[in-house]
């Protein structure tokens, strides 16, 4: 088969830099609606380093109608045969496509709570076991939601996949040690009013070793420091329903008031378990191909000059400890064009507008990232 070379360089720096595969190493290749010459290209590339490939496809019309009649009899084996087989890997690619994002939408939301909670174990210990790398597949659906033609849709997708991830380095380690040292946090801007700590929480960068695309650094709020209100200004689709305009107010680290253009389905979620109502993650994006939401999690929270505050599972190492089947990566853009906006660390001013003040995080605003001359 005559592979597209764009295919072939991805699955290059998936295989290389994103998973570091080795010899006699076991990788699986979770592929959601994707075209089988991606899954080939994978395959051809985790062999070139000596590894083993394993494949699963999967169809979003067959998992649907799986998850539309799950019952626990059912799920609960499923889940123990797959958490058997992630146990042998010791890597994890996924490509995750969609003809419709919106294809799981009808599915009561017990249902898909059931699978989530049964699934858990098999995405923990892919998270905390293996060398692991998550990623879209572009689609017209994505295209249309970006506004753009598939062509120019494709074009920018592997133009912000095979960034030289490289490039973030130095700004991102930067950034991090900076978080490590601070305390309080402050975020201002339009509707939104934050504060809480991250204190003793560290911080995470991610430079294309997890998510692709990648481009950000992560901590996570002391579990009940949060107080204040946050509007975020990114749509967002989570478990096939749409959200726009949604609104989060805190007490003691608690949501307290959630609302959005669907707030019924949205406060559904938020009741999932304890934890949901709590924060496991916040988040600072700076990828600079990334500027506007397009519905899509993984693109949507590397936008430059955004920030994300996520109800749900906090992650092991730099999280608080919060457990819960959700997580959600809500977006807030500050960048002028959104209404701007102010973050703080210790009573100094970290970044305004989008832009990164500080003359060390400077190599994270998009001018150094794109090699840009003159000022970042």
């Amino acid at each position: 088969m005559i592979i597209d070379p764009r295919f072939s360089q991805l699955a290059e720096g998936l295989t290389g830099f994103s998973t570091a595969l080795e010899k006699g190493e076991r990788v699986l290749i979770d592929a959601f609606d994707v075209p089988d010459a991606m899954v080939i290209a994978l395959i051809r590339a985790a062999r070139k380093r000596g590894a083993h490939p394993y494949v699963q496809i999967h169809r979003a019309r067959i998992t649907r109608e799986l998850s539309l009649g799950a019952e626990e009899a059912q799920f609960a084996p499923h889940a123990a045969v797959e958490l058997e087989r992630m146990q042998k890997m010791d890597a994890y690619i996924a490509l995750r496509g969609s003809e419709n994002i919106f294809e799981a939408s009808d599915v009561p939301a017990e249902k898909v709570q059931l699978v989530s909670r049964l699934m858990k174990p098999v995405l923990d210990h892919r998270v905390g076991k293996t060398k692991w790398v998550v990623l879209r597949w572009p689609s017209p659906g994505m295209a249309q939601q970006a506004g753009l033609s598939t062509e120019a849709f494709e074009d920018f997708y592997f133009r912000v996949c095979t960034l030289d991830y490289a490039r973030l380095t130095p700004g991102m380690d930067a950034l991090a040690a900076l978080m490590k040292k601070t305390d309080r946090v402050q975020i201002k801007g339009p509707g939104t009013d934050l504060r809480f700590s991250i204190k003793g929480i560290g911080a995470q960068p991610c430079g294309g070793l997890r998510n692709i695309p990648d481009g950000e650094v992560f901590s996570c709020p002391v579990k009940e420091s949060v107080e204040g209100h946050l509007q975020y200004n990114a749509p967002t689709v989570y478990l096939g329903a749409s959200f726009d305009n949604i609104r989060l107010a805190f007490k003691k680290g608690k949501v307290i008031e959630a609302t959005s253009t669907n707030t019924k389905r949205l406060n559904e979620i938020l009741d999932s378990d304890a934890g949901a109502r709590y924060i496991g993650e916040f988040a600072l994006g700076f990828n600079p191909h990334i500027l506007e939401p397009m519905r899509d999690i993984l693109f949507d929270e590397k936008i430059a000059g955004s920030f994300h505050f996520t109800p749900g599972q906090a992650y092991a190492g730099v999280g608080n400890g919060n457990k819960s089947q959700v997580h959600w990566d809500m977006v807030c853009i500050q960048r002028p064009e959104y209404g701007g906006g102010e973050i703080w660390f210790d009573g100094k001013l970290i970044r305004k507008d989008g832009l990164f003040v500080p003359k060390s995080l400077h190599k994270l605003n998009p001018g150094y990232l794109l090699g840009r001359k003159g000022p970042a």
